[in-house]
């Protein structure tokens, strides 16, 4: 990175809040050379894979540069602005010359290009400062107010003795990836260097042969494209990648085990309307997820051995004396599920109140990394889509969670006549280390008896 000697200038590193992530996408930036900022002014907007975050500077001056452009992975410990902050104004600050950054070192993953629009998603910070291991981005860039240059090229090579193929790092380790033998390779760089194309070009498929055309060709359905494209690649990164690995490590992890059950929820449909037009509830979120999320803590309170993790490494079950109640939520960052730490201990309103804070921030990007670490077990909406149930998979590190199916009118037998009334289905998943089958059952069997009739709400409480 450009080191710059004048004892004037400020450098504003990618900060570190210990979350144990290594790297952040820069966003947006909100100044730009030339611009004076203040001490807490913020200056651009980052994400990793926990939250979205806005960064304030901590000092005043002037904007000389910004090392990276919006779109651009920098690790933490990196700076990604200067400031001159011998106490020019902005309006005195001429535009600055072009800074070029770094080339990543020859050893550093090989450099892609990036897309040139950006899918939202919901991130967070790193920790180290040193990153031992990070994701391919972007070579050398020139930032200067108006644009980014190109990429530089990369370096040359060294080359090997001994008859073994030249090629960069990179390209080797692409090479190795791909199960491609350098050696059987005709270097088309200069000097005889293998290229990336080189290695493609080597596990391409072959052409298709041609084929010659019937005097009397059938019509073909037309192909099915969108805005003159057939297909599109969208960059897994921030909270969907986190997202992936996780239930990934989950499904593979945990053995899951599901349970359904159908419930009558008329009275309990009939309660929330009475609690919309409570005074004491005035003004809060009212809604059956309110009343669902009660019943399994209730469910939870009476089966309290539910509320569990298992320890890997010390091969024992960790018995949890609390709830961090996790509420999935899908944003246009990608699937978040913060918790309401301590949410046993909620009265109704408490409870309505976290639950409306959640939500909204969740719907602004808001969500700190914290409010999603420490769950215990999870509600999962699947309604609102007009689902009627699924398969949920466990959030890592948690011992349940309750997919909860649309409420609509069926027949149903009730009090001996067929009637139509509000019904839902269930599902419950569980980790069979931690949970058997007749507590996850007991657990899912007393959320459906809450809900048929919610007065247990208070003679279970």
């Amino acid at each position: 990175m450009t080191t710059m000697t004048d004892a004037a200038l400020a450098e504003f590193k990618m900060p570190d809040v210990g979350e144990g992530l290594t790297e952040a996408e820069i966003l947006k930036w909100y100044v730009q050379p030339g611009d004076a900022v203040t001490d807490g002014q913020v200056v651009c907007e980052v994400e990793t894979a926990k939250a979205a975050v806005e960064l304030p500077i901590p000092f005043n001056g002037v904007v000389r540069e910004l090392r990276f452009p919006e779109g651009t992975t920098v690790d933490v410990g990196q700076v990604i602005i200067a400031v001159d902050v011998a106490g020019g104004s902005g309006s005195a600050a001429a535009a600055p010359a072009p800074v070029s950054v770094s080339v990543p070192e020859p050893t550093a993953p090989e450099p892609e290009a990036e897309p040139k629009g950006r899918q939202p998603v919901l991130v967070g910070y790193g920790v180290s400062e040193a990153s031992t291991k990070r994701r391919p981005r972007k070579g050398d860039v020139v930032v200067a107010p108006a644009a980014v240059a190109e990429p530089a090229p990369e370096p040359q090579a060294p080359a090997k003795g001994n008859g073994r193929p030249l090629a960069k790092p990179p390209v080797r380790k692409l090479a190795k990836d791909l199960g491609v033998d350098l050696a059987s390779l005709t270097p088309s760089g200069p000097d005889g260097v293998i290229t990336r194309e080189d290695v493609h070009a080597a596990v391409a498929p072959a052409p298709e042969p041609v084929v010659t055309q019937p005097q009397e060709p059938i019509a073909a359905a037309p192909a099915v494209v969108q805005d003159g494209v057939r297909e599109t690649r969208i960059p897994v990164k921030g909270v969907r990648k986190a997202t992936a690995a996780a239930m990934v490590g989950s499904a593979f992890t945990a053995p899951h085990v599901t349970e359904f059950v159908t419930v009558d929820v008329t009275r309990t449909m009939k309660l929330v309307e009475e609690l919309k037009a409570d005074k004491e509830m005035q003004g809060l979120r009212v809604n059956p997820l309110l009343l669902i999320a009660k019943a399994l803590l209730v469910a939870i309170k009476r089966n309290p051995e539910i509320s569990a993790s298992w320890d890997e490494a010390a091969q024992e079950i960790v018995r949890k004396h609390y709830v961090n109640l996790g509420i999935a939520a899908a944003t246009p960052r990608g699937l978040i599920v913060p918790n309401i730490k301590d949410a046993h201990a909620k009265t109704l309103p408490e409870l309505a109140t976290a639950l409306g804070e959640l939500v909204a921030t969740a719907r602004e990007g808001k969500t700190s990394p914290g409010a999603m670490q420490g769950g215990t077990v999870t509600i999962t909406n699947v309604g609102v889509f007009g689902v009627d149930t699924g398969t949920p998979i466990l959030n890592p590190g948690e011992s349940a969670i309750l997919a909860v199916g649309t409420i609509k009118l069926q027949p149903w037998v009730h009090k001996g006549k067929v009637k139509p009334r509000q019904v839902t289905t269930l599902a419950l998943s569980f980790d069979h280390r931690l949970v058997d089958g007749e507590l996850g059952s007991k657990v899912l069997a007393d959320v459906a008896a809450i809900l048929e009739q919610p007065k247990r709400l208070i003679t279970w409480a």
